[in-house]
């Protein structure tokens, strides 16, 4: 058990140190609803590479990330923001509004009108299908 619990912290001292980078690219907003003045957090996006990866991190606010990590939580209202955020120029935004979205179309209707306004790149929705197993 203490193995695992020393590669957690490893990982999380190697996130850490993409922290300032992160914070200075979301301007310290959450990079998916665009609060500001809130605590931000590191979320990784599957699949989730061997070695933290910029690209693969969001800063994201409490809200967001507890959500993201507890669908039974998700609140369909919080995520209208998802509606600008697919136009992101970062991939890693656009692949979790995307799965968000597709989420949401389930009961909302402007989840639905929201995908079928967006355009993705086939790499996008590639990353966006792929999931950790």
């Amino acid at each position: 058990m203490a193995k695992g619990l020393l590669k957690h912290q490893e990982r999380q001292d190697a996130l850490s140190l993409l922290g300032k980078d992160l914070a200075r690219r979301a301007k310290s907003k959450c990079e998916i609803c665009e609060a500001s003045g809130v605590p931000l957090s590191i979320y990784e996006v599957a699949p989730v590479p061997s070695e933290p990866d910029y690209d693969h991190c969001l800063m994201l606010c409490e809200t967001c990330k507890t959500q993201l990590e507890n669908p039974k939580r998700l609140e369909p209202n919080h995520w209208r923001c998802l509606t600008k955020s697919i136009w992101s120029q970062l991939p890693v935004v656009q692949v979790v509004s995307l799965r968000q979205l597709r989420k949401l179309s389930e009961k909302q209707d402007w989840a639905i009108e929201a995908l079928e306004h967006a355009y993705i790149e086939p790499e996008i929705e590639h990353w966006a299908d792929s999931r950790e197993s």
